[in-house]
């Protein structure tokens, strides 16, 4: 019953880095810079209405804590953007994935297993080959590398808080603080928004924003900050499977060498428990 619980889990979370890949291509067809904080605050706004209309129960305390790092993380990203090239905003956001197992330890002591331990840095390796990592360091790139320190510390709260409360609870306020996070950043922002935004906005709103953030808050705590994190890397190479297929945009050899590890690091954490697990019995360790 316990593995049948864990591959469940793995294959919902994997399904919501899938309908985060597709939003890649979208916002790129659809959305200018000056568009993108209008853009989240419409979207969170509506995932917020519509999340108060479905649940009945709401935390505010928790909730609105997850808003306000989530609405952060992105707001950083969106600006930090303007002030570098998007491949170093991609890997540097991809950063949040070694960072979540510092915070996951000092939040919720939780220790990564033998096999995470080997997938965290081929994690690495991989988004650094499929982005093609960074050269320099600006002030763009220093706001992007808080944003992905926010949205590890939002991942690792987002399992600890669904242990306290009611998983639904804490949708709502956290769509409303990120809506009011990007809204008090877009004045300068340009708001004339046409049909195609308008249809991102629902199809992002509803899919992957309330269904996604759904996913997240009932599977984390089954299987952990740190497994979930690099499920999460799946998000970069199903973007970049639907850039290929929609978009037509082509990959170098190196970068697909990156993407075929990151999926080697996806199938190992999916059978991690039971990798770790006859290793214990192998080795005969109390712990690995």
């Amino acid at each position: 019953m316990r593995d049948y619980r864990l591959i469940r889990a793995f294959f919902w979370l994997l399904l919501a880095t899938l309908i985060w890949g597709t939003t890649f291509p979208i916002h790129k067809v659809v959305l200018t810079d000056l568009q993108t904080l209008p853009y989240l605050f419409i979207r969170f706004g509506i995932a917020a209405v519509l999340s108060f209309l479905i649940w009945k129960k709401h935390s505010f305390k928790y909730g609105a804590t997850l808003g306000v790092i989530l609405g952060l993380a992105h707001a950083l990203q969106t600006y930090g953007i303007n002030f570098t090239d998007a491949s170093k905003s991609s890997f540097i956001t991809s950063l949040y994935i070694p960072l979540t197992p510092i915070i996951s330890y000092l939040i919720e002591k939780e220790k990564p297993n033998f096999i995470q331990w080997v997938c965290f840095p081929l994690s690495l390796l991989g988004s650094y080959m499929l982005f093609g990592g960074i050269s320099g360091f600006n002030f763009g790139d220093f706001l992007t590398f808080l944003s992905a320190v926010l949205f590890a510390v939002h991942i690792v709260l987002i399992t600890k808080f669904s242990k306290v409360v009611d998983e639904t609870s804490l949708l709502a306020y956290q769509f409303l603080f990120a809506a009011i996070i990007n809204l008090s950043m877009s004045f300068n922002s340009n708001w004339k928004l046409g049909v195609p935004i308008w249809l991102t906005v629902i199809y992002t709103a509803i899919a992957a924003t309330i269904v996604v953030n759904f996913l997240q808050v009932k599977y984390q705590k089954v299987i952990g900050s740190n497994s979930t994190v690099l499920i999460f890397i799946g998000e970069p190479i199903f973007a970049s499977l639907f850039s290929f297929i929609f978009l037509g945009e082509r990959f170098s050899g190196l970068q697909i060498v990156g993407a075929s590890i990151m999926i080697g690091v996806i199938i190992l954490t999916t059978f991690s428990y039971r990798v770790n697990k006859y290793l214990k019995k192998k080795l005969d360790l109390k712990e690995l």
